[in-house]
C-alpha cells in the first residue's frame, strides 16, 4: 500500500516511475520451482549422500518420491526466509512440518526434519543468500533479495504474456 501511495504523491510521474516486482506478486509455487530449476542448473549445490533416504518430518512414513527434492525444499526455504525473516530453526521446522498419523489417535501437529532445514540454510550461507543474524535466527542478504526479486520479476513477465492484464503489473 505504501508503494502505491508513494507514486500517487511523489511529483515524478507515472510513467518515468517502475514499480519494482517482488516475492508477494507472484504465485509461491511458480517461484520455487523457477529457483529450484536454477539452482539444479547451477550446480553450485549439491544435495548432501544421505538426502536420497532420508525423511522430511516425523509425520512422513517414507522418503520423498521426487528425486530431485532437495532443490525444491532449498528453494521453499529461500522464500520462507525472505517472508518471515529473521526466522531461526525451530520455526522453519514448523512451517515444513505436518500432521502425524496415529492410527485411531487423532492426528497431533509435528515438526518437520530440523537437520533437513540446517543443511539448506548451510547451502544458503555459501551461496551468500542468507546470512545469521546477532538476535538469533537467519535473514536474506541484499544478494539474496535481488535475486528472488529478479526471478519474481521474470515470472510476472512470462506469466503477463498469458494474461495481458498483468501487464500493467510491470
Amino acid at each position: 500500500m505504501n508503494r502505491l501511495l508513494n507514486v500517487l504523491y511523489s511529483p515524478v510521474s507515472i510513467e518515468t516511475r517502475r514499480l519494482m516486482t517482488t516475492v508477494y506478486d507472484v504465485p509461491p509455487d511458480a517461484l520455487i520451482e523457477s529457483v529450484a530449476r536454477d539452482f539444479r542448473k547451477s550446480k553450485k549445490v549439491k544435495p548432501p549422500e544421505w538426502a536420497s533416504f532420508v525423511k522430511t518430518g516425523v509425520h512422513r512414513e517414507k522418503s520423498p518420491a521426487d528425486r530431485e527434492w532437495w532443490y525444491t525444499r532449498l528453494a521453499a526455504v529461500l522464500r520462507k526466509v525472505y517472508v518471515l525473516g529473521p526466522i531461526g530453526t525451530e520455526r522453519l521446522a514448523s512451517e515444513f512440518g505436518g500432521r502425524r498419523d496415529r492410527g485411531s489417535a487423532p492426528y497431533h501437529p509435528r515438526k518437520g526434519s530440523r537437520a533437513v532445514i540446517r543443511e539448506c540454510l548451510k547451502q544458503l550461507e555459501g551461496l551468500e543468500y542468507v546470512r545469521k543474524v546477532d538476535g538469533g535466527g537467519r535473514k536474506v542478504t541484499p544478494q539474496g533479495h535481488s535475486y528472488l526479486d529478479n526471478r519474481a520479476h521474470e515470472i510476472l513477465k512470462r506469466h503477463s504474456k498469458e494474461r495481458p492484464e498483468l501487464a500493467k503489473y510491470l
